[in-house]
């Protein structure tokens, strides 16, 4: 690791300030947009995502969460960077930093503002802030938008620098969750499976049968385009090499039904989830009537089964029930309609939808699992849903609330307490 990495990741531990005194040529009253414009370059417009931002609601997160230090200091950060090469280390050491940072926060190292430690949002919004700024970045060299913009998400949501320890005798748990989702609709919206990511990424937990686990996690994009492009992969891929610091289970977490977890027993193929959007307003292409394999998958069933110990996990049923899925939307073989079934496929179907729809909460558990049975066939994976988040005041512009926080705490306590109970022994293969 580079001494810039490594004084990034400390620095996260201390504040912002830090970080940027070590950087460059880094000034330390920045300009919201960079001054450096040799080369000058149009920046892209700003997606949906982007754009979400001008809502002051949205945008106050990093600040109500004394993140915002990121925000006011990344521009002059990126104008002291001289070439390509250093643009790639200054994207993954910030990156890194703002993951830990976020981690930090989540588990009561970092306070800082006045939303509670267990929110998700500031994270997702901070982040969306500095790809902005980065957009708007015009150096005076040659650089690749596309593939530092990819390097700042996967450092800044944990793919990086976040491996396993490898302690004999610790098993190791993979999670991953989600970015909010559904933001046109409700701006204010968090993703408690992003919100169990941070709380449990590097601890340790003790077990069901009294074993010590260590869990790393991740939390991924709500957008089509990032799946195609093999983030999922990326993720879980390093996680599921064999060595001393692979992982002995993983599960998926997304945000799912009201009121009760549940824990999905198949998923499918492909895509159905339109017309509903993702998170920059694009489309799947695929529909119940016409469903649609996602691009870059690798060979696999129309259904993949899930392997995690599921009767152990579903003795938690507080204050939470947890239930095992086992519905699915097929197409007959030899049918031309979907249909739906409460107990799994039938031969030679085809897959519309699996427990957990047709969405990209799907999508990561088939990815995911997909890959499983290509480099780690015996490993326990699936998927878990947990309850939708609610409680957000009546009033607009309130972004928190006591009966949101509760249920947010409650949430993602209970995703503890069911990967605690995951010791048990794994689902016997279909």
């Amino acid at each position: 690791m580079t001494f810039l990495r490594r004084t990034a990741l400390s620095a996260a531990l201390l504040g912002v300030t830090t970080l940027t005194s070590l950087l460059p040529a880094a000034s330390a009253h920045a300009d919201p947009v960079p001054a450096c414009t040799a080369g000058a370059q149009a920046p892209a417009p700003a997606d949906a995502e982007q754009a979400r931002l001008s809502d002051p609601r949205a945008a106050s997160f990093p600040e109500r969460a004394g993140l915002d230090g990121f925000v006011r200091r990344f521009p002059a950060a990126l104008c002291g960077v001289r070439d390509a090469a250093g643009a790639q280390r200054l994207l993954d050491a910030w990156g890194e930093a703002l993951w830990q940072a976020a981690v930090n926060r989540a588990q009561g190292r970092r306070p800082g503002g006045d939303l509670p430690a267990l929110d998700d949002r500031p994270l997702y919004w901070t982040r969306l802030a500095m790809t902005v700024q980065l957009d708007a970045w015009q150096p005076g060299f040659p650089v690749d938008r596309a593939a530092l913009k990819s390097r700042f998400e996967d450092a800044s949501r944990g793919l990086t620098a976040n491996g396993f320890r490898g302690t004999p005798g610790v098993r190791r748990i993979f999670v991953s969750g989600f970015d909010p989702f559904g933001l046109d609709a409700e701006p204010r919206r968090a993703n408690p499976s992003g919100s169990a990511a941070l709380q449990l990424n590097g601890r340790r937990i003790t077990l069901a049968d009294g074993t010590t686990a260590e869990i790393r996690a991740v939390v991924l994009p709500v957008r089509y385009a990032d799946f195609d492009a093999g983030i999922v992969e990326r993720a879980y891929g390093p996680r599921l090499m064999a060595g001393p610091r692979s992982a002995d289970m993983i599960t998926s977490i997304s945000q799912g039904y009201p009121g009760l977890f549940t824990l999905e027993a198949w998923a499918g193929r492909n895509r159905s989830a339109d017309p509903y959007p993702d998170n920059v307003r694009a489309l799947s292409g695929g529909t119940r009537e016409h469903p649609a394999t996602a691009p870059g998958l690798g060979p696999g069933a129309e259904f993949l089964r899930t392997s995690l110990p599921t009767d152990a996990m579903t003795t938690v049923q507080a204050p939470y029930p947890v239930r095992l899925n086992t519905s699915v939307t097929e197409i007959p073989a030899g049918g031309a309609a979907a249909v739906d079934r409460e107990d799994g496929p039938t031969p030679g179907s085809r897959a519309v939808a699996g427990g957990g729809g047709g969405y990209l909460s799907n999508e990561v558990a088939y990815r995911s699992n997909r890959l499983r049975l290509e480099l780690r066939p015996g490993l326990p994976g699936g998927h878990l849903h947990t309850p939708v988040l609610t409680g957000l005041p009546a009033e607009a512009d309130r972004l928190t609330g006591p009966e949101f926080e509760r249920n947010e705490a409650a949430i993602t306590a209970q995703v503890l307490e069911v990967l605690r109970a995951s010791s048990g022994p794994a689902a016997a293969p279909r």
